[in-house]
């Protein structure tokens, strides 16, 4: 186009870009390729995404819309670009290119996941010649707060926890300058003007001007600091140091659950951890979680981190505030939740005050309010690929784009489960899940949804036609559900537990309704069954509108119910009863499995599971792996947290894995394929009389799991004319039964489907409950 050109009237285009396009530099974006491609018009904000109308030649449209795709900004995340002519109207080059204000309405929009600080915001922090210089608040568009501020959509500065804060003359020039990085930046601030930092002990604010560098001397003296970071709360000690270590898990009552770590570096995680490129990718990423890292034999920290583990979950600073407190510190701190045992994690400064005083010596806290709580995000990288161990900050609540035929589903809420709940709000093809908010059985996890669903629904005007629950009418998530389904009109549909775990990996995949037919091996703690008997053993065959258990689990009693899941021992009696009946005593002779129970009363545990007193019956692969564990005196008396069973069993099974076979399997066919255990039991049992290592029994004990299962799943596909087989379940985070599953079943020529975004746990089944309600209501 010639110079003189610039005045001709040109015709116009409406562009919207759906997406994560608020909060991430968006409109300044689009501005500078208007700028670039010499087109008039405007863009804006509003509920459905952004949209933008342009005027200029064809060739230069045709560009600005390619490029609207692959050069957008960091953060975002563009969906779907639609073009349509604007007819009837026109505008000459010369009027130039705005931004304009956001608009309401209806909200369709994702909201952003909080990000880690960005190279240049963290250049402006450590430069002594820059303003920023030492503020731990620095950040722009491309980083910073989002969901933990965020009270309201559109994504602008009134509808978050800075509203408070009233931008100086610099940081409003930057704010309105759409050629900076901070343009719209809506945490944008400054010393001058921003949310301050202090340091607090025994009940007041320390006057030093250098509340970092207080911290840091605090964590060197072995003190218990708790720091107010971005989405809640973190308890910190020095982490080479053993006795700090401890007074930190006896203060918070937690003996034997592994503590995370923060590091400087990556350089700094190497040396205390094996780090491949997958695995530095993450700890880099926007999203900083914690990493599951392989821990070095000489590693210089504190040998009470991770007992009975060989994995560390280890982080990179995210904020400008851990930047500089690591650069202070100079070596690895523990950086756990700020949270009361198992409850959810503090986010208020009185709330802390009052609740964490009796843990932390002392308070490093600011003055912005964190709207959203938000745990740290876990990822594993493992042989099978990148897993999300727990989706919360830097994760959600990004929403996740469904198969095409969901495009047209009715609105539906999906409570999830008991456990690692979440829920999810399925909407114009897409599903947002929630961060991450613990355990319902405890009560402020619960009133953490209550809150949690009260935003969301606010946020998205979300008026859910359907809501979909957890077949168990006991689960607190189930029971909520109901009451809002009264309150608003809405239908329920329940689900079965086993069955959200197949959808949400179908879903996940993208695999659309109509091409659905899967094989599903779920392997978890506890599910109610169809049945009426819990599950968690389950070979599953089906898709998002029905399935059918084409193979489980002996069904073996839990005596005592609850506590047995608190008490492997008791599962291990079980067990033993199940394989050899009410003599089972005799098969122990010489084995050392009876020097731990002599203690307990073995003939009411008898008498329990003979007469079916208090023991239901269940399929659980978890309570499998909680015998075995007892069998091998880990955790026999009881397990401080859940899964640690598995983990350890896993830990100790790894270094003989490769010159191992499994024990057997028993397969029978009653109405299906049924997997017990007896060969297994009587291998075992023989490997203990002959003193056998026990991790070598451990690596014997998975093999038998992965080759029974790889083998069954794979017959019973095959059978079906199926292609691919889903492994889902919070028992499959175990990457040993994962990995060695998704091998051998690939061998075979068959497909895997394996959670990456979502948990394979109960965290993910909300996405599963909503897709299953979807598909059903459409018939």
């Amino acid at each position: 186009m010639s110079a003189g050109d610039d005045t001709l009237e040109k015709i116009g285009t409406r562009v919207r870009v759906r997406g994560l396009v608020q909060g991430v530099g968006f409109r300044p974006f689009v501005w500078r390729l208007a700028q670039e491609e010499r087109l008039a018009g405007h863009v804006l904000n509003d509920a459905e995404g952004v949209l933008a109308e342009v005027w200029g030649g064809f060739e230069a449209t045709g560009r600005f819309l390619e490029r609207l795709k692959t050069d957008s900004p960091p953060l975002s995340r563009v969906d779907e670009v639609v073009a349509e002519a604007i007819l009837g109207q026109t505008l000459t080059l010369d009027a130039g290119f705005r931004i304009v204000s956001s608009v309401a309405g209806d909200v369709s929009t994702g909201i952003v996941p909080d990000a880690a600080t960005c190279p240049e915001c963290l250049r402006d922090t450590l430069a002594p010649s820059d303003r920023r210089h030492g503020y731990a608040f620095t950040n722009c568009t491309h980083c910073g707060p989002r969901l933990s501020i965020i009270e309201a959509i559109p994504y602008d500065r009134a509808h978050t926890s800075m509203a408070p804060f009233v931008m100086c003359s610099d940081c409003q020039a930057e704010y309105d300058n759409p050629a900076d990085r901070r343009f719209h930046a809506q945490p944008n601030a400054c010393p001058a003007c921003g949310p301050t930092l202090w340091f607090e002990e025994n009940g007041q604010r320390n006057e030093t001007q250098n509340p970092i560098g207080w911290t840091a001397q605090r964590l060197g003296s072995g003190q218990i600091v708790a720091i107010k970071g971005i989405g809640g709360f973190h308890l910190a000690v020095d982490a080479t140091r053993p006795d700090a270590v401890e007074r930190l898990r006896a203060r918070k009552n937690r003996p034997h659950k592994p503590l995370a770590l923060m590091v400087g570096d990556v350089e700094q995680a190497r040396a205390i951890c094996e780090v491949n490129n997958a695995e530095a990718g993450l700890l880099t990423s926007g999203a900083a979680p914690i990493v599951l890292l392989k821990i070095r034999e000489d590693n210089g920290l504190a040998g009470n981190l991770a007992p009975g583990q060989d994995r560390l979950g280890v982080m990179l600073p995210y904020t400008p505030l851990h930047h500089l407190l690591m650069a202070e510190v100079g070596k690895p701190i523990v950086l756990t939740s700020g949270n009361l045992s198992e409850e959810p994690q503090v986010i208020d400064n009185s709330e802390a005050r009052t609740k964490l005083s009796r843990i932390a010596d002392g308070f490093l806290m600011h003055d912005r309010a964190i709207v959203n709580r938000l745990d740290d995000s876990v990822v594993r990288v493992s042989a099978a690929g990148r897993t999300v161990l727990r989706r919360a900050r830097g994760y959600a609540p990004a929403p996740l784009p469904l198969p095409g035929p969901f495009s047209k589903a009715p609105q539906v809420l999906a409570m999830g489960g008991e456990l690692k709940s979440t829920f999810c709000l399925l909407r114009d093809g897409q599903a947002v899940v929630s961060q991450h908010m613990g355990d319902l059985e405890h009560r402020h996890a619960l009133q953490d949804l209550r809150k949690n669903l009260e935003l969301y629904r606010g946020i998205f005007r979300f008026d859910p036609e359907i809501i979909a629950v957890d077949g168990h009418s006991d689960y607190l998530s189930s029971q909520l559900g109901r009451q809002i389904a009264s309150e608003t009109g809405a239908r329920v549909i329940e689900v079965q537990h086993h069955h959200a775990h197949l959808a949400a990996c179908l879903a996940e995949a993208g695999v659309p309704p109509g091409d659905d037919e899967t094989l599903a091996i779920i392997l978890d703690g506890s599910g109610l069954g169809t049945d009426g008997t819990i599950w968690g053993g389950e070979l599953l065959l089906g898709g998002y509108r029905g399935f059918e258990r084409a193979g489980h689990f002996l069904p073996v009693a839990l005596p005592g119910g609850a506590a047995a899941v608190r008490e492997p021992w008791r599962n291990l009696i079980a067990h033993l009863q199940a394989a050899f009946g009410p003599g089972y005593r005799s098969m122990l002779e010489g084995t050392g499995i009876f020097d731990p129970l002599r203690h307990k009363n073995l003939p009411l545990v008898d008498q329990m599971v003979s007469k079916g007193v208090n023991t239901p019956f269940s399929s659980s692969a978890g309570r499998l792996f909680d015998a075995v564990a007892a069998a091998l005196g880990v955790c026999a008396d009881k397990q401080t947290y859940e899964g640690q069973t598995g983990s350890m069993l896993e830990t100790m099974a790894r270094p003989f894995l490769q010159e191992e076979s499994g024990y057997p399997v028993q397969t029978t066919q009653e109405g299906g394929t049924i997997l017990s255990w007896k060969p297994l039991w009587e291998a075992l049992l023989a490997d203990l009389r002959a003193g056998e290592e026990r991790g070598r029994i451990s690596a014997r004990f998975h093999l038998a799991l992965v080759g029974s299962l790889a083998e069954t799943g794979c017959r019973i596909a095959s059978a079906h004319g199926l292609d691919r087989i889903a492994l889902s379940g919070g028992v499959m985070q175990n990457s040993i039964l994962s990995d060695g599953l998704a091998a051998r079943i690939e061998a075979q020529g068959l497909k895997v489907l394996l959670p990456r975004d979502l948990p394979a746990n109960d965290g993910g089944i909300s996405l599963g409950q909503a897709t299953i309600a979807a598909a059903c209501a459409a018939g």
